[in-house]
């Protein structure tokens, strides 16, 4: 349903939640994340280019979030490298359909719709919070900076 580079970059999202505000440098983003470096630049570029992430360059450079995790939707990260499909007219080319979608196509469009409120209500900050013994990314818990655990 989502493509594996929405999935990398939703974990070079959390990751840098996770880590905020200190920038982290490809190299750990990629290692931490399971991405491979090479498509982690090809995902790093968009988030950066829609102003979701600060890219610093030098010694203590790296990536970092552009705002707050609790600014930043999940939708927001997928939008920007790779926008849900929503269905707009039919996707038969039925002329009498045109804008009009029939039972089928209403319905699935529907569910694209659900999951587009979800995301755009999911802020990155959700998903690091945890009470339990899983986060993400991880194989055991780690510190989250009060800063990030009350945004």
């Amino acid at each position: 349903m989502f493509s594996q580079t929405s999935e990398y970059a939703l974990r070079a999202a959390v990751f840098l939640a996770m880590r905020a505000p200190a920038p982290q440098t490809a190299q750990q983003i990629s290692a931490e994340c399971r991405v491979p470096a090479d498509y982690l630049f090809k995902v790093l570029q968009p988030l950066s280019r829609s102003g979701l992430l600060n890219a610093q360059r030098g010694k203590r450079g790296g990536f970092s979030l552009a705002r707050e995790a609790s600014a930043i939707s999940i939708l927001d990260v997928i939008d920007a490298v790779d926008p849900l499909k929503r269905i707009r007219t039919c996707p038969l080319g039925i002329e009498q359909h045109g804008t009009r979608l029939c039972p089928m196509h209403r319905k699935l469009d529907d569910a694209m719709r659900l999951i587009e409120d979800t995301f755009r209500g999911t802020r990155l900050s959700d998903l690091i919070r945890t009470s339990g013994d899983l986060v993400p990314l991880c194989a055991k818990p780690v510190p989250i900076p009060e800063n990030v655990l009350h945004a």
